[in-house]
């Protein structure tokens, strides 16, 4: 059969490498397969299938550096995961078998105990005897926070297979956003980054195990298996076995491409991955390493961790290059040597294509005339109600944002004058907090608006104040002291003395909102908001280096630059105890969220694209980083980011309409959690009616209002200016600024 399109080049900086116990592990393996009763008889392969897919030669490429009993066993646990996926892709995928999928998978995780002393199950079948199997051979060596994080991700990686049976049973091809959050969870590499501590004997350290460098580091890594997944195995799973979730396919129908034209894509993607791992590893882990105070070994384990997950990478691409399981003909080239072990990664050291679109990410010119933002059509099916105290809201948060401080220039802060009463009003958060929570009590309204105002000045204050010196330590050790103004226990002692605006106006903020709640909601509440602030950090970082951000790590810290989980905590306060917690963590919930946060903010850059780019100097934009990544014109990155932000909104509905009630069921929920979720969806339809509004009547964003600020800005510089020019008459010359720096 011939393929359906030609391989791309390949971004692989790092040849692999091969583990010389590769034999030995075949050996192990088969003889495993075997005693797991995944071989003859099983219905899903034979022997030649296991020795034809060569999953030893995988891990001998993906660990090359452990010993021979841990590339046995890692070995085992490929054997076990690629059986998993064959064998439910027979049993419930073929068959369109989500009921019996289910309680096949909800057996599963009582095979994973943290205490391994605890019992199991008798295993059923092979999937079960096998991970019975490993588990116990595994856990031991690992500490109990290890066991708790790769049994949460080996059962991502079974339960979403239900995810992909639900497309697959409603012909639905997801979002490239939703596509990339979901592969994670299906294609399993967090899995296989847990299974990188145990091979390289790099367990990570709990307390940096949720920081956003590993994040990252897990993450990037995660997406450039997947896609680079995608592309060998897209006539496999997409012409032969009719699956809807590889990338390819994604973005051939989102972009409305050819199939070429769209594996094109996916590489160029999976290029920017691999140089956004490269870039945390280089700026980002060190860093961590020396503030959280990691002690010699604990940095030695993490940046053992980090080259583990560099050499799978490589090593992972060389297999994809010679497995008989995937799409490669001609993929080694007829160039001497070319077939030899580890050339495949050598060869494609560094290519033409991978290096422009590195250099154009850093070679952005600030502050260019781009004219009006352009908006193209904005899909809004639910119907706006405005909050009735919204006058009254609007005149408190003026007087509130006076007592504060908020409207006047700081001590000891040049430029931190960027807010006064006039621009306040421009701004009119009010009027998104009464779109936001239109049945709200007047105090109600008015802490969200207040929060809203305190999170914007915070906002536009940053770039100023730490952005335009490139002072990063100061605002990391402001963030330091914001934090102190949150307390979880307010009686275990005060907070310090405001030093500033931001600091009275969060102080005051916290004690209103904070008071009443139980100690679980303070705690998400309180996350939320350092989320927030955390992120301000990262987007000063990437105004240093002037680099336009990746637009995977982009949307994903999108979500926190626009506070989105601040205001979607305040929406949940009161509900917080009537649902069980498993249920905000669950998938459609964290789907319903993910999407209703990315059509605001998608819509935030479409509205902000001139004001962002044209008059602040700004890299933090969907339209730019469309253009930056794609290589287009401004027009046509406004148009991939409507496209992408609609596409969101109709994934919103879709999860209301199709998974939530799914959930319900699989959940077994009562009458009134029903409800109460049910009332969370039209809280979240009121949150995006609402921002949407906003944008549309505030005067934030307007033309002649942003010119209108240059021109007072450049008034007030020049009266600067001229007040430094010094004291007048005979002798003073010398003492003028003027003198000194020429007219």
């Amino acid at each position: 059969m011939a393929q359906p399109f030609v391989l791309p080049e390949f971004y692989v900086p790092y040849p692999a490498r091969l583990n010389p116990h590769l034999d030995a592990a075949r050996a192990h393996t088969r003889d495993w397969a075997r005693r797991m009763g995944m071989l003859e008889g099983s219905g899903v392969w034979d022997e030649s299938d296991l020795e034809s897919h060569d999953y030893a030669l995988l891990c001998a490429y993906t660990h090359p550096d452990c010993d021979a009993e841990a590339l046995s066993l890692v070995t085992d646990w490929y054997v076990w995961v690629f059986f998993f996926d064959d064998h439910f892709l027979e049993v419930f995928k073929r068959t369109q078998d989500r009921e019996g999928g289910k309680a096949y998978l909800d057996r599963l995780p009582a095979f994973m105990p943290v205490d391994p002393a605890e019992p199991v199950p008798e295993p059923v079948n092979q999937v079960e005897a096998g991970l019975a199997d490993l588990w116990r051979r595994t856990v031991p060596s690992m500490s109990a926070a290890w066991r708790r994080r790769f049994a949460e991700a080996t059962e991502h990686l079974l339960n979403e297979s239900l995810w992909e049976l639900s497309n697959i049973n409603e012909g639905r091809v997801a979002n490239p956003l939703e596509y990339i959050e979901m592969r994670r969870k299906v294609g399993g590499a967090p899995w296989s980054a847990g299974l990188v501590e145990y091979a390289a004997g790099a367990e990570v350290p709990e307390r940096v195990a949720g920081s956003r460098p590993l994040r990252v580091l897990r993450d990037t890594f995660s997406d450039g298996v997947h896609l680079r997944n995608d592309l060998f195995s897209y006539q496999r799973e997409v012409e032969d076995e009719g699956e809807n979730s590889n990338g390819v396919l994604v973005l051939e129908r989102f972009l409305d491409c050819s199939v070429q034209e769209a594996a094109d894509a996916v590489n160029d993607l999976l290029t920017s991955r691999v140089q956004q791992f490269e870039h945390t590893a280089l700026t980002e882990v060190p860093a961590l390493c020396v503030e959280q105070g990691l002690a010699p070994d604990e940095a030695a384990a993490v940046l053992a961790y980090a080259k583990g997950l560099q050499d799978w990478q490589s090593g992972g691409h060389e297999w994809h290059m010679r497995s008989s399981r995937y799409m490669n003909e001609g993929a080694l080239g007829d160039a001497p040597g070319s077939g030899a072990f580890g050339m495949a990664a050598a060869s494609l050291r560094l290519t033409p294509r991978a290096e422009k679109a590195r250099w154009r990410g850093f070679s952005h010119v600030p502050f260019r005339h781009v004219g009006p933002s352009l908006l193209p059509h904005i899909e809004m099916p639910f119907e706006l109600t405005l909050n009735p105290h919204l006058e009254g809201a609007r005149e408190r948060c003026v007087e509130w944002s006076h007592t504060m401080g908020i409207l006047r220039a700081q001590p000891g802060q040049p430029g931190s004058g960027v807010w006064d009463e006039r621009r306040l009003r421009e701004i009119d958060l009010p009027l998104c907090a009464a779109g936001l929570h239109p049945g709200a009590d007047a105090d109600a309204l008015d802490l969200t608006s207040q929060w809203l105002a305190w999170g914007t000045y915070g906002d536009d204050l940053y770039p100023v104040v730490y952005g335009a010196v490139r002072d990063l330590a100061g605002a990391r050790a402001q963030n330091g002291r914001l934090r102190l103004f949150m307390p979880l226990d307010a009686a275990a002692g005060a907070a310090p003395e405001p030093g500033n605006a931001l600091e009275r106006g969060l102080a005051d903020l916290w004690r209103r909102t904070a008071g009443p709640m139980n100690e679980r909601d303070r705690k998400a509440f309180r996350d939320s908001v350092d989320v927030m602030i955390a992120s301000w950090e990262w987007e000063l970082a990437n105004q240093a280096q002037n680099r336009i951000p990746d637009p995977v790590d982009y949307i994903e810290m999108r979500r926190a630059t626009f506070g989105s989980d601040m205001t979607m905590a305040l929406g949940r306060i009161g509900r917080g105890n009537k649902v069980p917690p498993e249920i905000w963590r669950s998938g459609p919930v964290r789907a319903l969220e993910n999407a209703a946060v990315d059509f605001a903010t998608l819509m935030n850059d479409l509205f902000s694209y001139q004001k962002e780019i044209e008059f602040e100097g700004e890299v933090h934009n969907c339209a730019l980083v469309a253009q930056n990544f794609f290589d287009v014109d401004y027009p046509t990155a406004a148009e991939i980011t409507a496209a992408l932000m609609n596409s969101r909104m109709r994934q919103f509905q879709h999860v209301a309409a199709h998974e939530f009630p799914v959930m319900y069921d699989d959940f077994g929920l009562d009458g009134q959690t029903r409800e109460i979720l049910d009332g969370y969806v039209r809280e979240l339809q009121n949150w995006m009616a609402g921002i949407l509004n906003w944008h549309h009547g505030c005067e934030r964003y307007q033309e002649e209002v942003l010119l209108r600020h240059r021109a007072e800005a450049a008034d007030e510089g020049a009266r600067s200016v001229a007040s430094l020019s010094g004291p007048t008459g005979p002798g003073t010359s010398a003492a003028r600024v003027s003198a000194l720096v020429g007219s």
